[in-house]
C-alpha cells in the first residue's frame, strides 16, 4: 500500500486536503491527521471493521480502548450519555486536550470501547481536525504511531512508524502541545484523572471533585526507545555529577550517549537541550526519536512534578528503563 501524504499547497487547497481524507475514511480507511496534542490515526468509530484495523496496524492490544473525536455537541450526544460532571467539563475545556469519560451508546461498536459500556470523548482544539471530522463523522483516533513507541508530534514521526500500512496522512506540520490529552473518567464519584494531560489536576479540581488514579492500559509497554532509556531526577549539581559518571561508564564500554536536558550541562555523544518546560514538553517525543537512531542509551533530565510537569513525567516514567533520584 502507498500512504498518500495530503499537504495543503498552492495546488491543493485545504478543502481539497479534507475532501479526500474523509472519501478515504468514509470507505473504511485510515488516516493520520494533526490535532492539538500529537498526530492522531483515525477510523470511522461506528466502523467495526475500520477500528479493527487500527488495532492491527498500530499492534494495539484488543483490550486498550480508542477515543472517539467529535467536532461538535450534537455528536457528543450521538454517542454517549452526558452527566452533569461531564458537562461541567465538557463546557470549561471543549475544544481542548481532553478526553471525558461517559456511558456509551448503544451505536458505538463494541470494539471500539475494547467491549466496555463507556467511551472516551474528545474535540480537539485544532482546525483541520475539526473540519475533517465535520466532513466524515465521529473518528476513533489513538496517537499515529506504533504501540508502545514515543507519540507522533509530526508527519514525519507517523511516516517512519505507519507508511505503506495507511492509506494517508495529513501533513500539518508540528503539533502545538506535544502530549497526549488527560483523560478523566467521570462514570465514578469523584472523577479520576486515568491519563494526566495538558488539562491539569489543578486545573479540574476548580471544577469538579477530581483525584488521580491509572488506566487499565498503564500495564503496557508506552513511549518506548531501542536505546536504553535513563530517567534522573534531583538537585542540579547531584544530576550533573551522575550524569557525567553515567556517560564516562558507557563510554567505556563504546556505547553512543545521548542526553536530553534542561538546566543541566552534560557532554555527551548527542545533547538535545530545551530552554523552558513548555518547550521540553512540546518536543520531548521529537528527541526521544531523533536520539533513538543515534544512540545506544538516552539520559533524560526529568521536571518537576507539578501541573504539567507531573503529565509529561508520567510518560517518561513509563519510557524509562531505569529510574534514579538525586537529591
Amino acid at each position: 500500500m502507498r500512504t498518500l501524504i495530503l499537504k495543503v499547497s498552492p495546488e491543493r487547497s485545504e478543502d481539497k486536503v479534507l475532501d479526500i481524507a474523509a472519501e478515504i475514511l468514509k470507505r473504511g480507511g485510515l488516516v493520520a491527521f494533526p490535532t492539538e496534542t500529537v498526530y492522531g490515526l483515525g477510523a470511522d468509530a461506528l466502523n467495526p471493521e475500520a477500528v479493527r484495523r487500527i488495532f492491527e496496524v498500530k499492534q494495539r492490544p484488543a483490550d486498550n480502548p480508542l477515543i472517539i473525536h467529535v467536532s461538535n455537541f450534537k455528536q457528543i450526544e450521538e454517542v454517549a450519555w452526558m452527566n452533569e460532571v461531564a458537562k461541567k467539563i465538557i463546557d470549561e475545556f471543549f475544544p481542548g486536550p481532553v478526553a471525558v469519560i461517559m456511558k456509551k451508546k448503544d451505536i458505538v461498536p463494541n470494539i471500539t470501547t475494547a467491549g466496555l459500556d463507556k467511551v472516551a470523548v474528545r474535540m480537539p482544539d485544532n482546525r483541520m481536525a475539526l473540519r475533517l471530522i465535520e466532513k466524515s463523522g465521529v473518528l476513533a483516533a489513538p496517537s499515529a504511531n506504533i504501540a508502545g513507541r514515543p507519540s507522533p508530534t509530526n508527519a514525519k514521526h507517523v511516516l517512519e512508524d505507519l507508511e505503506g500500512k495507511i492509506e494517508a496522512v495529513i501533513d500539518s506540520g508540528e503539533t502545538e502541545k506535544g502530549l497526549e490529552s488527560t483523560v478523566i473518567d467521570t462514570t465514578v464519584y469523584p472523577a479520576r484523572i486515568l491519563r494526566p494531560g495538558p488539562v491539569t489536576f489543578e486545573m479540574l479540581e476548580n471544577i469538579v471533585s477530581v483525584k488521580k488514579g491509572e488506566a487499565e492500559s498503564s500495564r503496557y509497554v508506552h513511549y518506548s526507545t531501542s536505546a536504553e532509556l535513563i530517567l534522573i531526577t534531583g538537585s542540579k549539581e547531584r544530576m550533573e555529577n551522575e550524569a557525567k559518571r553515567i556517560v564516562s561508564e558507557f563510554k567505556k564500554s563504546g556505547k553512543k550517549v545521548g542526553i536530553v536536558s534542561i538546566s543541566i550541562e552534560v557532554d555527551a555523544d548527542f545533547r538535545i537541550e530545551f530552554s523552558s518546560l513548555e518547550m521540553f514538553v512540546k518536543k520531548i517525543y521529537a528527541a526521544l526519536r531523533e536520539l533513538d537512531k543515534k544512540a545506544d542509551v538516552i539520559i533524560v533530565e526529568g521536571v518537576e512534578e507539578k501541573e504539567i510537569g507531573f503529565s509529561v513525567m508520567n510518560r517518561l516514567k513509563k519510557a524509562a528503563d531505569k529510574f534514579y533520584r538525586f537529591d
